[in-house]
């Protein structure tokens, strides 16, 4: 089977893996929904564009009211579904497992991208300290909000993600030249450097601790359509655009100088992917707090049904890594509780056997 074929084959076998889990996902809670109706609750929410209606929005400054136009939506179904899980499905059930699916869709692309750029293994999306950057930025959001210069607790996560990223990229890089070796020393160093200074905001967050901890420990509880939003378009942006260098990724396995021979701006590229990836992850973090073990064993089990090339391992890698976040944020809400466990640690407990069996069979190599 040749390459577009098999990406085709494998790429629709798991959208419909995906969005078998999102309806399971939806049906399952303290109020059981049957399938079928929660397929048509969701379909009964998408709306399309029917005409433009002219409202009216006050200028913050100016104080005056002007005639704005905009988009009216009419619903493209309407099935008969009781309204009160139509609510269930779409405003309670729906934006967590959209979310959780948007984070596990940029995990596993972005873990990918790291694997193949570093050529190891062990890489995931954390490793040049994006997840330790934004965990300091949620902390000082929580434990010092007043020197915050955020409002929003996922801008400055996100904020403190990118930084985290560039500044080691900068450490790293002499001359116009960034070795890897001396990114990944890098990023071990930054890391434990912010975790020190996290666990001393930890220890001076007062009443903020909880919240604190809960979000190092990544979840989705209480998640809503406007983190859907946040997360969402740059997620799907960012890995539309890293699959777009799959051909690049392949060609940077056989080593920096057989990749200039064969045409590769090496340097650039690199730039280029550690930027999208880090962007991608912070977008993903930034919502939910440090989820683990996604960019490391999804892209490890694709990369052993599929193969070693990127044009087919990225866009599998990111669909499974959809499909494995919502089901584990599943495993985490349900049966719900008062004390429901962080999605953080249903990855970890899951993943970390997962890759030790790997190891324990020699299935860990160099890619």
């Amino acid at each position: 089977m040749d390459r577009p074929v098999r990406t085709a084959v494998w790429s629709t076998g798991l959208g419909v893996l995906l969005v078998t889990v999102v309806v399971g996902s939806a049906a399952l809670g303290p109020v059981r929904i049957e399938p079928l109706t929660v397929a048509m609750a969701i379909l009964n929410a998408i709306a399309v564009p029917s005409g433009l209606e002219l409202g009216t929005r006050t200028l913050p400054v100016l104080g005056w009211s002007v005639p704005v136009p905009g988009l009216e939506y009419a619903s493209v179904f309407s099935f008969e579904v009781p309204q009160t899980h139509q609510y269930i499905v779409t405003q309670m059930r729906l934006p967590r497992i959209v979310l959780a699916a948007t984070v596990g869709f940029a995990l596993a692309a972005a873990g990918t991208v790291m694997q193949g750029f570093f050529r190891n293994p062990l890489a995931d999306p954390s490793i040049i300290g994006v997840s330790s950057g934004a965990a300091a930025g949620a902390v000082a959001a929580i434990a010092f909000p007043a020197l915050v210069p955020f409002d929003s607790l996922h801008l400055a996560a996100f904020v403190g993600a990118l930084v985290t990223a560039f500044f080691v990229y900068a450490i790293a890089t002499e001359g116009g030249h960034t070795p890897v070796a001396t990114l990944l020393l890098a990023g071990v160093a930054i890391q434990a450097f912010l975790g020190a200074m996290i666990s001393y905001m930890l220890i001076h967050s007062g009443d903020g601790l909880r919240a604190a901890i809960v979000w190092l420990m990544g979840s989705l509880r209480d998640k809503g359509w406007s983190d859907v939003e946040f997360a969402l378009p740059v997620a799907l942006l960012g890995v539309l655009v890293l699959g777009a260098y799959a051909r690049e990724l392949n060609v940077l396995l056989l080593g920096e100088e057989d990749a200039r021979h064969l045409g590769v701006e090496v340097e650039r590229t690199k730039l280029l992917l550690l930027a999208l990836a880090s962007i991608v992850t912070a977008a993903g973090v930034a919502v939910t707090g440090v989820i683990g073990f996604v960019g490391l064993v999804v892209p490890h089990i694709m990369r052993l049904l599929v193969g070693p090339d990127h044009r087919v391992l990225f866009p599998t890698s990111a669909l499974a890594g959809a499909s494995f976040l919502v089901v584990t944020d599943t495993l985490a809400r349900w049966p719900a509780g008062p004390t429901e466990v962080p999605v953080g640690i249903v990855t970890a407990a899951l993943g970390a056997p997962f890759f030790l069996f790997l190891l324990t069979r020699r299935e860990v190599h160099a890619v």
